[in-house]
């Protein structure tokens, strides 16, 4: 992770107790050294390539400044506070690469560690060379962060490989334009490029298609050379066109494909009809956003990653204590005269035994209780503490429990009920109503994450989901406060709605958000088993 700036008083210190002398311009570099420029190969799109020194670095910076080929959602990874500056690169208007450099350099200046995010890798096409060269004549600190390459990335998630033993054993990869100012500007020696190597990787090479195609085949590849264009590659909306050199313009016109689009030549492009694979994941092609706590939200995003689903991380809202543990504090106290502990989520559990371990309450006072989980994943959380639950409901909802505890006499049963702050009331009331007493005691809060408002702004404005997945009310009320009124009907323009279950369903009705999408059970498995069986099938996938 990129180093924390130092007290100088402290490096000395340090020094001296490693037997340094401290003296000179490397030691005052040292400790003047608080700013420094991180260029971070993004990967190919697909966030699941960053690299873990690059998962880091980013997680940490103070600055982060990002161009038009780093995917979106990795800024969602950024920490609270973090300057975010986007620097196009694409047809918006954008800043000049003189304007980046110091911009780069001016926010290093501050004292700031700043997260240069480039799409693929940094010192492949993509400028980084000249970034590093204006950072090091400055005299600031700098380091090169690789990342995974377009060049190899995007034709494997295609099905393409670029060496085959039978058909290819050597790659050349080519820029499809190149600086028109560069001093020593000279056309490509296409002789040289067509006959060199077997496979050819062009970068940016959309508009130049063809030029390239033309210069190809009048220097000696056959006119039924294979050749792929591969569009937005790694991502959810990854476009694949494959035809010969011969044809291949003609059916990109057709189309009306854009850039970003890498395009490979040579006769490893046959094998993708066997070997495409991405593209036939159940849920390849959708963009699904989770509006979960950050905490919980991996395990919704990993199963669908799994099935070919590219996933946007929202969290709506965020767990935090009660204002006061006045209430919760007395409950753990006359812990021995409860006879139920009814968890009715998995939050619940959490911040029950953190506060248990905060107020140094010994867990043997639980001896006499029996335990009631809502659902499946609360019991999960509960086993995880060695703790056993008697009961649990066939329907994981309040309703399911009350009827769970149909058969028994609850008179004067005592129970406590450790939840949220603002909860369904349904069933202290009913359980009261047979006679048992309840208390009901604030665990935790949900509350909108501070920086979830603009989390909402790039991710609508710049990578809008097919999907939004709800996994309670307060989610959906959340997600509603973040979007402007002028803007929600954009927002949700053509996008399908999942709910994990009938409250929630019934919250976005009460919403006038429509329901494509409920989960047959009040569980993220059974969540995922919706959206599978509703979207693979229409897309023929399963």
């Amino acid at each position: 992770m990129p180093p924390p700036i130092v007290n100088s008083q402290e490096v000395r210190r340090n020094l001296s107790l490693l037997g340094l002398v401290y003296h000179g311009v490397v030691a005052n570099d040292i400790v003047n050294m608080a700013g420094k420029v991180y260029l971070v190969g993004a990967g190919p799109g697909d966030p699941g390539l960053l690299t873990l020194k690059g998962y880091q670095i980013l997680r940490s910076a103070d600055v982060v400044v990002y161009d038009y080929l780093a995917n979106p959602e990795l800024l969602l990874e950024t920490k609270p506070g973090a300057e975010l500056i986007y620097v196009g690169m694409h047809r918006e208007k954008r800043l000049s690469q003189d304007e980046i450099n110091r911009l780069l350099l001016e926010r290093a200046q501050q004292g700031k560690q700043v997260c240069r995010l480039k799409g693929g890798d940094p010192f492949v096409f993509a400028r980084g060379g000249e970034e590093a060269e204006f950072i090091a004549s400055a005299g600031l600190p700098f380091e090169i962060v690789p990342g995974v390459s377009a060049g190899y990335a995007v034709p494997a998630y295609a099905g393409i490989p670029l060496t085959h033993r039978r058909l290819s054993s050597s790659v050349l990869f080519i820029t499809g334009h190149e600086d028109p100012e560069k001093e020593s500007s000279s056309p490509l020696d296409w002789e040289r490029i067509a006959h060199c190597a077997a496979t050819l990787v062009f970068f940016m090479g959309v508009k130049g298609l063809p030029e390239i195609v033309h210069n190809l085949i009048r220097v000696g590849r056959p006119p039924s050379t294979p050749i792929a264009l591969i569009r937005w590659g790694t991502r959810g909306e990854q476009q694949v066109v494959s035809g010969t050199l011969e044809t291949i313009t003609e059916q990109v016109d057709a189309i009306g494909l854009k850039p970003p689009a890498l395009t490979v030549v040579g006769d490893v492009v046959r094998l993708r009809e066997k070997l495409k694979w991405f593209e036939c994941l159940p849920l390849f092609g959708q963009r699904i956003l989770i509006t979960r706590p950050a905490e919980q939200a991996a395990a919704l995003a990993s199963p669908l990653r799994a099935l070919g689903a590219e996933t946007l991380e929202l969290p709506t809202i965020a767990i935090e204590d009660p204002e006061d543990w006045a209430a919760f504090d007395e409950a753990l106290q006359r812990l021995h005269s409860y006879h139920w502990l009814l968890f009715t989520s998995a939050n619940g559990v959490r911040k029950f035994m953190e506060r248990m371990a905060a107020t140094g309450t010994d867990i043997r006072l639980l001896a006499n209780a029996k335990i009631c989980a809502i659902g499946p994943a609360t019991a999960e959380a509960l086993r995880k503490h060695l703790l056993r639950v008697e009961k649990m409901p066939q329907e994981y909802r309040a309703e399911g429990v009350l009827k769970a505890f149909a058969g028994e006499s609850l008179t004067d049963q005592r129970f406590l009920i450790p939840r949220a702050k603002i909860a369904r009331d349904l069933l202290p009331v009913e359980l009261c109503k047979r006679g048992a007493q309840v208390d009901v005691v604030e665990a935790y809060r949900t509350v909108l994450p501070p920086d979830s408002r603009e989390r909402a702004r790039v991710i609508f404005s710049r990578h809008r989901p097919t999907v939004i997945a709800f996994t309670s009310s307060s989610t959906i009320e959340n997600l509603l406060r973040l979007a402007p009124i002028e803007e929600r009907e954009n927002w949700l323009r053509d996008t399908k709605i999942a709910s994990i279950g009938p409250i929630t369903s019934q919250t976005l009705r009460k919403h006038g958000l429509p329901v494509h999408m409920e989960a047959s059970a009040y569980t993220i498995p059974a969540l995922v088993a919706v959206i599978v069986d509703s979207i693979g099938k229409a897309n023929g996938r399963i």
